[in-house]
């Protein structure tokens, strides 16, 4: 059940990526992009997110999850050099590219071949990471 639950929702996710407009690069580097003709859409969308979280955060986690024994929560609270350069080189990527992960992994439906690129360069990525440090 955890697995259908999971995919539901990604699709939910992607859906809403969909919509907001989130899957379109050009649309992420109008709205990075303040010093040109800026599209100031998608602030919409980060503000309903953040106002959804700010409203519904303390109630989510004040009950058990129906189909987990607990929330998975980051634990690690402190900010190390590891998160300054992993925060910095995803700024960095998605102000280049105008897409980041979820979005990029949306635009594989599309069959165009930027989406997997840039999805096969995340996972070389990611394992070089592993490899390296770990």
């Amino acid at each position: 059940m955890k697995n259908i639950i999971s995919l539901i929702s990604g699709i939910i996710f992607a859906i809403g990526l969909v919509i907001s407009g989130m899957v379109n690069p050009e649309k992420v580097i109008g709205f990075l992009d303040i010093f040109r003709e800026w599209d100031y859409s998608l602030a919409f969308v980060m503000g309903g997110a953040i106002g959804v979280n700010l409203l519904f955060y303390k109630l989510v986690l004040s009950k058990k999850p129906l189909f987990a024994d607990a929330h998975s929560l980051p634990l690690n609270k402190s900010i190390d050099k590891k998160l300054i350069i992993g925060s910095a080189l995803f700024g960095i990527g998605w102000g280049l590219a105008g897409i980041c992960p979820g979005p990029g992994i949306v635009n594989l439906v599309t069959l165009k071949t930027g989406a997997f690129w840039f999805v096969g360069s995340m996972l070389v990525g990611m394992g070089s990471y592993k490899l390296i440090f770990k």
